[in-house]
């Protein structure tokens, strides 16, 4: 069985509607987390820290979707040629 992990990150938005970066240089990497569960705690405590700043969002990147380990190659491996 493959591992599920799960990327924690955010930062300040151009357009509070939109997901655009204002900076992608600050953007705050919380961190990778072993499970949704555990993800969806991180994303939930910093989303509620900066629930002051209204283009501040934090996403949950689902890390093992990127990566599919029963074909040899997988999509993301051939954008890169």
């Amino acid at each position: 069985m493959s591992q599920r992990l799960h990327l924690v990150f955010g930062g300040e938005l151009i357009d509070p509607q939109g997901t655009k970066f204002r900076n992608t240089d600050d953007i705050h990497v919380v961190g990778v987390f072993p499970s949704y569960d555990a993800a969806y705690a991180a994303w939930k405590a910093e989303a509620q820290r900066t629930v002051d700043s209204a283009h501040t969002r934090y996403f949950i990147a689902h890390l093992h979707r990127l990566r599919d380990e029963e074909r040899e190659v997988s999509p993301t491996e051939e954008l890169g040629g």
